[in-house]
């Protein structure tokens, strides 16, 4: 059935940057039409009352499988974060240990206007992560974390049964409804040279995207250096891990030679400034990679490391933070709105999301303009990025079904979502005998 949402105001995020004030309709999930006065008398009618409107957002770097190891890691450097406590906590994971992580993860993801996500596991379990997904209605690329040189934890796999692990998840949700699936490589200091490459030759044949980390921390580089010879990205490059189809989170600490070699081959930068902050790793010359050409979109990355998961608190640090480097306005607020909506999709590989136009698909937020941290800004792309918070978010959408309602996910219920992430956790930390 046609839905008609009238009297809004929308903020497109198409290549024109266009905001209009009038009515938009969706029919069979996609925008059918946009302007004002718009005509359909046989369709559902949702009155906005001059709400904004804007494109679901889209972080494509989220661990899905860690929010339950929320306020678990603090005040830790990359590589003792990760030794320490994720790898140990992520062993102890079981199949419904990853669905409630999930399913609190994408609450949260929901609730903040976040409607698709690029997502990494761990080793296994992935399908915990997907079946949360799909009950909520999220679109969702996930993989499992790749990881064949031992660590440790005892966070790894056999190189074959890595690979074919990932390869039969594949098969079981690539393209099936809104989920696919992402080859994710945990990152080079995990990954032999062969998983790397069979990575990006597997995913490549079932039209998969690959998903990895690079050049996040000063000392994951040198490690880079003394395991490889070669810097991250080049390095990766050798392997074929490049293009428009390979998702590079963080890339902070990169040289030259690796900036053109990004914005030459298309290869997608995951900026998540929360993350980078928290564990220390610095600041991702982000007005330079875009100014060089190199494709940049956001992400929050885990709970244990932001320790949020809220595209309103990462558009807010990416504007602010380059601030004091490069000088105030040097990312305007549009700047940073696309790179939290069209260029997120673009990332993902979802050509018709990202944006309000008509033939893409209805993925939106509807926050309002009312909001006390918001008044009385007149300008909702400023507030989008500045001043609003989940707390403002009225209603979500994803291909046209509401997915969200009056502050609550539709597709489960919020009390059933506690208990289940509270048991899962006690059970979790006992395994990891933390």
């Amino acid at each position: 059935m046609a839905v008609l949402f009238s009297d809004g105001v929308l903020v497109t995020c198409d290549p024109a940057r266009g905001v209009v004030s009038g009515d938009l309709l969706v029919d069979d999930g996609r925008i059918l039409a946009i302007g004002p006065d718009l005509q359909a008398p046989d369709a559902e009618r949702v009155p906005l009352r001059g709400a904004w409107v804007y494109p679901g957002f889209v972080q494509s770097h989220v661990h899905l499988c860690q929010t339950l190891f929320r306020g678990m890691a603090d005040d830790l450097v990359l590589l003792d974060w990760l030794r320490t406590r994720i790898w140990p906590l992520e062993a102890a994971h079981d199949l419904d240990s990853m669905y409630w992580s999930a399913r609190l993860g994408v609450t949260e993801l929901l609730l903040g206007g976040t409607t698709a996500v690029l997502d990494m596991g761990t080793v296994d379990h992935l399908d915990g992560v997907f079946q949360a997904c799909a009950e909520a209605g999220i679109r969702a690329t996930s993989g499992r974390a790749m990881m064949d040189r031992p660590n440790a934890a005892g966070l790894s796999q056999d190189t074959d049964l890595a690979l074919q692990g990932a390869c039969d998840e594949a098969d079981r949700w690539h393209g099936k409804g809104r989920l696919r699936y992402a080859f994710a490589p945990r990152f080079v200091p995990s990954c032999t040279e062969r998983l790397l490459r069979e990575a990006g030759e597997l995913a490549r044949a079932r039209g998969c995207r690959v998903h990895t980390h690079a050049s996040e921390n000063l000392d994951e580089v040198a490690l880079v250096r003394e395991l490889t010879g070669r810097d991250n990205v080049e390095h990766l490059d050798a392997l074929g891990l490049t293009g428009s189809d390979v998702a590079l989170a963080h890339c902070i600490h990169l040289t030259p030679s690796e900036v053109a070699l990004l914005a030459r081959t298309g290869t997608r930068v995951l900026h998540c400034p929360s993350s980078n902050l928290k564990l220390g790793s610095g600041v991702a010359p982000v007005p330079e990679l875009l100014a060089a050409g190199v494709h940049v979109s956001l992400g929050a990355d885990g709970a244990p490391c932001n320790n949020r998961l809220d595209m309103f608190t990462e558009m807010r640090l990416a504007a602010l933070i380059q601030g004091p480097r490069v000088g105030p306005g040097v990312l305007s607020a549009q700047d940073v709105l696309t790179l939290a909506t069209r260029r997120g999709a673009e990332a993902l590989g979802l050509d018709d999301c990202g944006s309000l136009q008509v033939g893409h698909q209805a993925d939106l937020v509807i926050a309002s303009p009312d909001a006390l941290t918001a008044l009385p800004s007149p300008d909702p792309v400023s507030a989008a990025v500045y001043a609003l918070t989940p707390a403002a978010v009225r209603q979500v959408y994803v291909a046209g079904q509401c997915v969200v309602r009056d502050g609550a996910v539709v597709g489960w219920d919020t009390a059933e979502t506690v208990a289940g992430v509270r048991g899962a956790l006690a059970r979790v930390r006992q395994r990891a005998g933390l």
